[in-house]
């Protein structure tokens, strides 16, 4: 008999968390072009740094198996070399919560998203990988137990693709087929790196697909049947969240502070 994927709804910190890139907050890649005007920062996001247990809740009822919750670097490492045990101990919190609901917990360890004092190029940059694969260490040393498995790389390719060629994302480069070249190395390096780490290599996930919600049923029903035979299909996103790295929708969302389900039946049925 095959077995059934992991399915699990995403939630992407800087996205829904709130708190980055304003004065005395944590800063990201983001942060210069936030301050430059053009775009909009996540501001407040959704408030689940202090909320993620509400929207957790709604979980089960989705008939979902889980989360995959993305650990922000930029949170638990500020500066370089200034680690918040403060921001691990909320992170080990939400994941404590989840799995008393008996729902599965995949940490990613690195998304969209990386702290500014890394630089705006920081997976071009061969002095990044020892602090990045510090942090993961750290963070897996410390969540691991809690949570049920690891990615390290929400998505490699996207993040080549939309800061080296498409222009989309930080660094803002188009075209630049080289550095692309020289950046999947890189993350494949760290990716390397962190397999064959004891800490960090028995707790990696497999195979993974992710959907997003911003496509037809019937093409999300394909895309679910093509994952199949994958180890964990994420959805995102469990919360749409604001700012540059929000998802293209949101399985619930919120009015006059109570939260809900959004997402259709059709598209649940789909989806499990």
């Amino acid at each position: 008999m095959t077995k059934r994927p992991r399915v699990l709804a995403t939630l992407e910190g800087y996205a829904v968390e709130g708190g980055f890139d304003r004065p005395h907050e944590p800063a990201t890649c983001f942060a210069p072009t936030i301050a430059l005007g053009r775009h909009e920062g996540p501001g407040d996001a959704e408030g689940l740094w202090r909320d993620y247990e509400r929207v957790i809740d709604l979980v089960p009822s989705l008939g979902l198996d889980g989360v995959r919750l993305t650990i922000e670097w930029a949170r638990v490492e500020p500066r370089r070399g200034v680690h918040d045990d403060d921001a691990l101990a909320r992170y080990e919190q939400v994941i404590g919560h989840a799995r008393s609901l008996g729902l599965d917990v995949t940490i990613a360890l690195f998304g969209d998203v990386w702290p500014s004092w890394a630089g705006m190029e920081a997976w071009l940059l061969p002095w990044v990988v020892p602090y990045a694969t510090q942090f993961a260490t750290r963070v897996v040393g410390r969540l691991g137990e809690a949570a049920t498995g690891v990615v390290v790389f929400t998505d490699a390719e996207k993040l080549v693709t939309r800061g080296y060629l498409d222009e989309t994302a930080p660094p803002w480069r188009r075209g630049a087929v080289a550095d692309a070249t020289s950046v999947r190395q890189q993350v494949q390096h760290v990716v390397g790196l962190l397999s064959a780490d004891a800490t960090v290599g028995p707790r990696l996930v497999g195979s993974t697909h992710t959907i997003e919600l911003d496509h037809t049923i019937a093409a999300i029903t394909e895309q679910r049947r093509r994952a199949s035979t994958c180890d964990e299909v994420y959805v995102r996103s469990l919360v749409k969240g604001r700012g540059p790295t929000s998802a293209p929708g949101g399985l619930v969302t919120h009015d006059t502070g109570v939260w809900s389900t959004s997402a259709a039946k059709v598209l649940l049925d789909v989806l499990r």
